[in-house]
């Protein structure tokens, strides 16, 4: 049996690229993201810094952090990769070359506890549809 890890990169939170100063378009289905709300946006802004440092020790990208990390959980789970450009696909398949250590695991998992995570990942009307 296999788990295929979806929203590895929390709809791009995790691509390194967001600022809290980034404005969602109406038509863009994460202005409805708990995670990207007003009131939890710089605290999770604040996680993805704190990985953003690990990253430029591993001379990888955030999001090739995130995936490794994933792929660090056994060969039973697959992350699943979603990228608009060709650039954003070599990137994350970059993570199957990053090696992290047990300590680079648990430093990643200190720096970004699960419980600090602001917001669900989807809005809780639609979360309700699934669970």
């Amino acid at each position: 049996m296999s788990l295929s890890a979806y929203g590895v990169l929390s709809r791009g939170l995790l691509s390194g690229t967001w600022s809290k100063n980034r404005v969602l378009g109406l038509d863009d289905k994460r202005s409805n993201g708990p995670r990207f709300a007003k009131e939890n946006i710089e605290k999770n802004l604040s996680l993805v810094e704190a990985l953003r440092e690990i990253a430029e020790e591993k001379q990888a990208t955030i999001a090739q952090i995130a995936l490794a990390w994933v792929l660090s959980k056994g060969e039973d789970v697959i992350p699943l990769i979603g990228a608009r450009t060709q650039s954003q696909l070599y990137v994350s398949i970059g993570a199957v070359d990053l090696n992290l250590s047990s300590n680079d695991l648990l430093r990643i998992e200190e720096v970004v506890p699960s419980e600090l995570v602001a917001g669900e990942y989807y809005p809780v009307p639609r979360k309700k549809w699934f669970f």
